[in-house]
């Protein structure tokens, strides 16, 4: 394929300030063959009329207005108007690093379809980077270095929203933005793994990511704790989960209770394993929580992990590997 067209979507709300930077950062690209499609979710801050604008200068540039209310229904009517070979999202309060398209494009006409591209991100913001901001970027892109994006897939949404682009036709295969499931990028990255797509391993950083006080991701009820844990729970049982061998649950904190709730609904039984003595031996929705020691009498069983405590994690793991036991085949953190 020679000089593939790249569709950039883009949905936009109210962020006038950081559009600017944005846009320069594609018009920048070394890369030239791609559009853009906006698509304007209600903004009320002028963010439309710069975005327009800007359509007037470059024809690449086209502006939609939102057919429905939410990311979501924006990224449908774009991607609907779309046209290109490959397709890739963008926030619109982030920048591009000038050789991102290039990299991508090249990346996806070596390997072919069957593929996702993927770039490290840089963290940025006027106040600084939190602590918890720059552990997930140094895990996400050490993960992206060797394009093992998937083997950590249930602790965090592993491929990046603004910096992932794939073959129209994997895209379609993968069910494009058809499930109306939030986080949207977090249950994209999990049909990118059930439909197989192979990660493209890439070295370099591609993509900064703006943190502020007023991004969706910080704002949205979309994006809280218990949405990540529902899709984690969905895709395992979906995906990974054997009905033929006993299912273990670790921990009994917040996620732990979240999950035990998930699989009673679900009409799913469990051993529910702890490591606290004051909780041993109790019930918590009617299940008694065991010693962890439970698990080495049981017949090769499946455990779901949500104990958040690194150490820990750490501790379970060597445990774990020592009956040897596989992640991602016999144990799966979730967090």
């Amino acid at each position: 394929m020679q000089n593939p067209r790249v569709s950039i979507l883009i949905p936009f709300k109210n962020t006038l300030h950081f559009l600017s930077e944005c846009l320069d950062s594609i018009l920048e690209q070394s890369y030239s063959n791609w559009e853009v499609l906006a698509v304007n979710d209600h903004s009320h801050d002028g963010s439309s009329d710069l975005l327009t604008s800007y359509s007037q200068k470059d024809p690449r540039i086209k502006v939609f207005k939102n057919e429905g209310n939410g990311i979501i229904p924006a990224l449908r009517t774009a991607y609907k108007n779309s046209s290109g070979d490959f397709i890739t999202r963008m926030d619109s309060d982030d920048i591009m690093k000038p050789n991102r398209l290039k990299v991508m494009v090249k990346s996806l006409v070596e390997n072919g379809e069957g593929h996702v591209a993927v770039g490290k991100v840089k963290y940025f913001s006027e106040r600084g980077i939190s602590n918890g901001y720059e552990r997930y970027e140094a895990w996400l892109n050490e993960l992206t270095q060797v394009g093992e994006n998937y083997s950590e897939i249930y602790k965090e949404c592993v491929i990046p929203s603004p910096c992932w682009m794939t073959y129209k036709k994997d895209f379609e295969l993968s069910g494009a933005f058809e499930p109306n499931r939030y986080p949207e990028d977090y249950d994209l990255t999990f049909r990118f793994y059930e439909k197989g797509l192979r990660v493209i391993p890439c070295s370099e950083i591609l993509h900064l990511w703006r943190d502020y006080d007023n991004r969706t991701s910080r704002t949205s009820e979309h994006y809280a704790q218990n949405y990540f844990l529902e899709i984690k729970l969905h895709y395992f049982l979906k995906l990974d989960f054997d009905k033929t061998r006993p299912l273990v649950l670790w921990g009994a904190g917040f996620k732990g209770k979240s999950i035990a709730k998930g699989l009673l609904e679900a009409d799913i039984d469990f051993i529910w394993l702890c490591d606290n003595p004051q909780k041993i031996g109790k019930k918590i929705y009617g299940k008694e929580l065991a010693h962890f020691n439970t698990l080495k009498d049981l017949e090769s069983p499946q455990s779901i992990i949500t104990v958040a405590n690194q150490q820990a994690q750490k501790e379970i793991k060597s445990f774990l590997n020592n009956l040897h036991e596989q992640s991602m085949q016999d144990y799966f953190f979730f967090c």
